[in-house]
């Protein structure tokens, strides 16, 4: 496929931009710094910004699907939701995040006691991301939640997904970057949750 991929050098990004090269997609990396973008085969850098509804779109057009793997509270979810539009391009794949994930029933990851602090305004961005995007009726977007911990790691292969409940295990909730990358790129070549957010973990 020819992909748009928003945020291609972050922890997520690059990995996810590797695991695309190493399918054989085509790949347009959008970034603030082209320098900063790996050589990799039918990858080409572009220079953009978040916040340039117009150039986001320009970028963005012509290709099968925009994968977006940018902090939430580094860009704006009505612009970048504006551009894709405007681009034309109808498949639209979000690297969420955690905090909006259920412990129980009614009980977000973001709201248990011990949530750090210093995460809570990316989580919470996320979750308005995530309730902006169940409201939309033109994109065929998806959103994949990390496991609680979403660190450098393996890239094994083996792994689970859920649908709205954080994933734990005996050693905790957690997945690796290159895992996750394999779980998107998945979902991008077999389609399986369209217009709603899934999870991967261990």
């Amino acid at each position: 496929m020819n992909v748009a991929l928003i945020g291609a050098t972050g922890n997520a990004g690059a990995r996810i931009l590797g695991e695309l090269s190493q399918r054989g997609h085509s790949v347009t990396a959008i970034v603030r710094n082209p320098a900063k973008v790996p050589s990799l085969p039918r990858v080409s850098a572009k220079a953009g910004d978040v916040y340039d509804q117009d150039g986001l779109a320009a970028l963005i057009k012509g290709h099968d699907v925009v994968i977006s793997s940018v902090h939430f509270t580094a860009s704006d979810p009505h612009k970048l939701l504006a551009a894709v539009k405007a681009s034309g391009v109808a498949r639209y794949l979000v690297v969420g995040g955690a905090g909006s994930l259920e412990v129980a029933p009614g009980v977000k990851v973001i709201d248990t006691p011990n949530f750090p602090p210093q995460y809570k305004a990316e989580a919470a961005a996320g979750g308005v991301y995530l309730d902006i995007l169940r409201g939309e009726r033109e994109l065929d977007w998806t959103f994949l939640s990390p496991s609680a911990l979403f660190i450098p790691g393996e890239r094994t292969g083996t792994f689970r997904l859920g649908k709205d409940e954080l994933l734990a295990n005996d050693q905790g909730s957690s997945i690796s970057f290159e895992d996750y990358a394999i779980a998107l790129v998945d979902e991008l070549e077999r389609p399986a949750h369209s217009r709603e957010r899934f999870t991967v973990g261990y």
